[in-house]
Formats: C-alpha cells, sequence, structure tokens
C-alpha cells in the first residue's frame, strides 16, 4: 500500500510560460544495452523516428536484468554512460537521457525514508551533478529535485544540475513502437480524467482537486464520489489513486486514449516489472498473497500503455505519499505545451528514488487551442 508521511507543504509558482519551448533531438542521449536485443530494437527505432543524432547513442552492457546491484549499476551503468557524455562532449549540450528497455530497472537496497533502494533511471538523472562534483551524490534517502514546482523556469544547464531520464519500455517491442508512434501524433485534444478516493482525506485528493482548478472546465471528467472511472472515450490524461482505491476492482481502466496520452496514479509499486502477467491476473489485496504478481497486488504502469496510453509515471517500490508526482503540477505544464519529459520532473519532488517515467522524452502536445 501507498505509504503517507508528513512534511512540511511545498510552496510553489501557479502557471506555465507557454513560450518555454523545449529543445530537440540533439538534447537526447539515448542508452542501449547491447546485451538485449530487444533494448538495441527499441533504440534503433526510436533514434530513427526521432533523427536522433549517431552521436547521441550511448552503447552499455550491463545484465539483461530488471534488477541490479548498486556495485554494478555504478560500474556498468554509471561509469559508462558517464563516459558516453564525456567523450562525445555532450555533457553540457544533454538535457535528456532515454533509456531503453532491457536496461536494468531497479536498484534493490534497504526500505524506508533513509534506505538506498532506488530506480536506475532516477539515479541517472543525478549523473550531472556527479560528473561536475566529481564524486557521487548521497545514497541514503530521497535528494531534492531542483527542478520541481518551477513551471516557469527553462530547463537549462547549469541552472538546473540533472538530467531528466525517461524509459521507453512496454511489455513487448510491439508495443514500445507504438508508444513511440503515437508521441509522434500527440494534439492538444481531449479529456483529462481526474479520479478520487472517496476514502481518503489529504493531501492526494487535494492535488486532484488542484489539477481540476489548473485546467479548462470542458477538458475535465472530475469524480469525487465513490465510483471509479471506466471505459471513457477520447482521453488525454489519467490521475487517479489506482489499485488503493478500494473500490476499483478492474486492472485496467478499458479507455480510449488519444496520441500523447499521459497517465499518473498514487501507487507504490506500479513499476515493479514490465513482464506480462498472465491474461487472467487481476489486482487484489495485499492479504491475498496467492493472487499477487511480481511481489504485489497493485496496479502496473505497463498496462496503461498497453491499452494506448503514450506515457505513464511509475514506482519500482514504495515511494511514500509525498515523493509521487504531483498531478496539479504535471498536468498543467503538459497542457500548456511543456514536453512530457519537463512536465513529469516539474511534478516529482525527489531524485535517487523510486520514481520512474514512461515515454519519449520529447513529446508535446503543443500550445493550447485558442
Amino acid at each position: 500500500m501507498l505509504t503517507r508521511t508528513f512534511l512540511p507543504a511545498l510552496l510553489y509558482v501557479i502557471g506555465a510560460c507557454p513560450q518555454l519551448r523545449a529543445q530537440g533531438p540533439a538534447n537526447v542521449l539515448v542508452v542501449v544495452n547491447d546485451r538485449s536485443a530487444l533494448s538495441r530494437n527499441i533504440g534503433e527505432y526510436y533514434v530513427r523516428k526521432r533523427a536522433i543524432p549517431l552521436r547521441n547513442v550511448c552503447r552499455i552492457q550491463p545484465p539483461d536484468t530488471e534488477a541490479i546491484d548498486r556495485a554494478r549499476y555504478a560500474s556498468l551503468i554509471a561509469a559508462p554512460v558517464a563516459a558516453c557524455l564525456r567523450q562525445q562532449k555532450l555533457t553540457e549540450a544533454v538535457l535528456y537521457i532515454v533509456v531503453a528497455q532491457g536496461v536494468p530497472l531497479r536498484i534493490p537496497g534497504t526500505d524506508g525514508l533513509n534506505g538506498d533502494a532506488a530506480s536506475v533511471d532516477s539515479e541517472l538523472a543525478l549523473l550531472y551533478t556527479d560528473l561536475h562534483s566529481g564524486k557521487p551524490h548521497p545514497l541514503n534517502g530521497p535528494l531534492r529535485n531542483p527542478f520541481f514546482g518551477k513551471p516557469a523556469a527553462k530547463f537549462t544547464h547549469p541552472e538546473f544540475p540533472i538530467y531528466l531520464v525517461t524509459r521507453l519500455a512496454a511489455y513487448d517491442f510491439q508495443g514500445v513502437r507504438s508508444l513511440i508512434d503515437r508521441a509522434l501524433l500527440a494534439r492538444n485534444q481531449g479529456k483529462f480524467v481526474i479520479d478520487l478516493n472517496a476514502d481518503e482525506d489529504g493531501e492526494g485528493n487535494n492535488w486532484l482537486r488542484d489539477t481540476v482548478l489548473r485546467l479548462p472546465a470542458n477538458r475535465i471528467v472530475f469524480e469525487d464520489s465513490a465510483k471509479v472511472v471506466y471505459k471513457q472515450t477520447g482521453v488525454i490524461g489519467l490521475a487517479s489513486w489506482g489499485s488503493n482505491d478500494r473500490n476499483r476492482h478492474e486492472r485496467r481502466v478499458g479507455f480510449e486514449w488519444l496520441p500523447g496520452a499521459i497517465a499518473t496514479e498514487f501507487v507504490s509499486t506500479n513499476a515493479r516489472t514490465f513482464a506480462r502477467p498472465p491474461k487472467e491476473w487481476n489486482i487484489s489485496d495485499w492479504n491475498s498473497r496467492s493472487k499477487w504478481f511480481a511481489g504485489s497486488p497493485q496496479t502496473l504502469t505497463a498496462d496503461y500503455l498497453d491499452e494506448g496510453a503514450s506515457a505513464a509515471t511509475g514506482h519500482v517500490h514504495e515511494p511514500f505519499l509525498v515523493m509521487t508526482p504531483r498531478p496539479d503540477f504535471l498536468f498543467s505544464a503538459y497542457f500548456q505545451g511543456r514536453n512530457l519529459a519537463e512536465s513529469y520532473y516539474l511534478s516529482i519532488p525527489s531524485l535517487s528514488w523510486q520514481n520512474i517515467v514512461v515515454g519519449d522524452p520529447l513529446m508535446s502536445l503543443g500550445a493550447p487551442p485558442k
């Protein structure tokens, strides 16, 4: 379950600046695991579709597994990616790192707010800081994301000393290819579905209510009752509690997703794996261990992508509610025309933590229609 923790309220600037457009293919580094045929195929397809310069492709050779220990992460992922950036003189020019599935997903470790377990992607986000400081960042507990909650700021180096890391992943190559293709067709249209949890009374629901206030009323489907929203058409975004809403009993929401659609939910382990579960598998509860898949009963990020969403967030381990993406920041920035990577990282409070972002970092809806 998603554990709550209470930290001081975080102040933020309301609104986004439409003129703050992101950079392009030359600002993307694509990381491919040469030991994974899937990773190679994804990297090649994305590079071709987005016209990424070949010098911006970084080939590494970690094990083709979802988990990697801390020492091998440092030697087989962080070190060679840093070498790619230095050798190609891309340390400053690269703003976004795209990790092709087949690169390990998570780094197991100790639990809790002072633990050192993390996602590979969230650790790579701090590689810019490590390169400039000459030493690794602290590993115990989350570190503040300097870009969080700053929608009026242009994302540049060295002002923001991080990389924005996203992952191209799904249940199979066809799924990732479709995700990339949909990203290229994104348009600023469709409905944002905001689904509260009627059993909750606190930060998460308040952030969802704030999301509604930041978007045009005619673009919102807002549900604040015990009812779970299923089978919506023309969806460009979903924010919900996923399987942490006890009224949700289906692993899939059955939406018709538009190209460019994104999803986020307050769920602890939704990015625990990108292995496909059995067709008959369904979400359950923490008391029904025999019904779990990949160590958890919770919803899966990959299901949203498999249904047709173009991007989604997730967590490889317990993030604590206050470190989950803030949908109010995320949706307002994305609606105003920020690209995927910047929209999501504006909404993620902490790095060296459990978060991942799945999708093409350059995907954008463009400016809102007038």
